[in-house]
């Protein structure tokens, strides 16, 4: 039995940018609360950036 996960592509990109997000955290900042606060803010920005960049192809597709 294999089981299969289909991610829509908002999905998958929100899971990348979790992952990413703890990455940049560890590895950019020293202590844990530095660390935590950037982590999300990258989170943040790699959330408004997916829909910043879904709309300016739904403008141009338009």
């Amino acid at each position: 039995m294999m089981l299969a996960l289909q991610l829509s592509h908002f999905s998958a990109a929100a899971i990348f940018a979790l992952f990413a997000s703890i990455v940049f955290g560890i590895t950019q900042r020293n202590n844990s609360r530095e660390m935590l606060r950037y982590g999300a803010y990258c989170f943040a920005v790699f959330i408004v950036g997916m829909f910043a960049a879904g709309w300016i192809m739904w403008i141009i597709h338009h």
